[in-house]
């Protein structure tokens, strides 16, 4: 199953020509390297104040996510990203649903859509019978208020995760078969 980091660094005032120079010339040479399967910038919006810029990249495995930031070509580019950018850059994994969102060929809606329901259906149905007998005297704001952070947590981290797995083939039949 792909792996999929989030990256966020704040570019020096001035730096971002050549902040964004840079990255994009890093990111043609790293495509050569095993396991680097996509790279996407996200640049702050036209007339903002923002210097953050954003990097999705997307790993065949986590090895070759381990071996990518290893590697010296990556420790060339962080040691010239850091000479443009202020503090450390923030290292974010994406999961389950956020991923999908990253994946540059994305499954179709209706897809995302079966694949949803798959995690949502069980997980309502589960908690209805455990939890709803539990907080059914509760007022109703709180009650359905507690029952949603529920599915919600219980998607992002478990459910979720596990669906986009057993359902990769289906979901990205044209990806490279997920390393063990």
């Amino acid at each position: 199953m792909p792996i999929h980091v989030a990256i966020t660094r704040r570019v020096r005032p001035g730096c971002e020509t050549a902040f964004q120079q840079g990255l994009r010339e890093f990111f043609q040479t790293s495509f050569a390297q095993d396991g680097v399967c996509g790279a996407l910038m996200l640049t702050p919006p036209p007339d903002s104040d923002s210097r953050e810029y954003g990097i999705l990249r997307t790993f065949a495995s986590a090895a070759e996510r381990d071996a990518f930031y290893a590697s010296p070509q990556f420790k060339i580019w962080d040691e010239y990203a850091h000479q443009l950018t202020e503090g450390e850059p923030e290292y974010r994994q994406l999961h389950g649903l956020e991923a999908w969102f990253r994946t540059p060929n994305a499954p179709p809606r209706w897809k995302m859509a079966i694949a949803t329901f798959l995690g949502v259906f069980p997980v309502a149905t589960g908690l209805s019978l455990t939890l709803g007998p539990a907080i059914k005297n509760w007022h109703f704001i709180l009650a359905n208020a507690v029952f949603n952070a529920c599915v919600v947590v219980l998607l992002t981290w478990v459910v979720m995760p596990l669906v986009t797995r057993l359902l990769h083939a289906w979901l990205h039949p044209n990806d490279r078969k997920p390393q063990p």
